[in-house]
């Protein structure tokens, strides 16, 4: 049996779901993804002695713009009221990890807002210490958890969320 693809109509041309009639609820999604460089520009960043100024915190800001507009950027996905967008960062060995969590209550998931936002922070960081090392990697950005909807809540295999 062929799953309904629901962004399609019956004549094959794309829409925007309708998620009128579906009732608020809250929804909740994080998603996260890193970016290796060399230790030189992981320092910087940790000593807050990049050239640029503040990477992290100007890399948080522009996540949490970032979900606010997902709707700008990505066809048909709907414009949500977010409540809140958190964006949280850890240095790991050779990286820093961003995981970004957004949530509101509403008709339809933020999963898109919390990918977009860890995205979007993962190129501003890019972007900031790019004069310290050119060949920083951005990789596995992914959904790592979501509450909400049909589906429920769920995690991806191998997280401890």
């Amino acid at each position: 049996m062929t799953k309904a693809l629901t962004h399609i109509d019956s004549d094959g041309n794309a829409r925007m779901v309708d998620v009128g009639q579906k009732p608020d609820t809250y929804r909740m999604a994080v998603a996260s993804g890193r970016i290796t460089m060399s230790s030189k520009a992981l320092t910087a960043i940790r000593d807050g002695d990049a050239p640029k100024g503040d990477v992290l915190g100007t890399a948080r800001i522009a996540g949490i713009m970032a979900a606010k507009r997902t709707a700008d950027l990505i066809p048909l996905c709907h414009p949500l009221p977010i409540d809140a967008v958190n964006i949280d960062f850890s240095f790991e060995d050779g990286a820093i990890r961003v995981i970004a969590k957004a949530h509101l209550t509403g008709k339809t998931g933020v999963e898109m807002e919390a990918i977009t936002a860890t995205s979007i922070a993962l190129v501003t960081i890019y972007d900031m210490a790019k004069a310290l090392d050119n060949g920083m990697t951005i990789q596995d950005i992914s959904l790592i958890e979501k509450v909400g909807g049909k589906s429920g809540h769920w995690i991806a295999k191998g997280t401890d969320c």
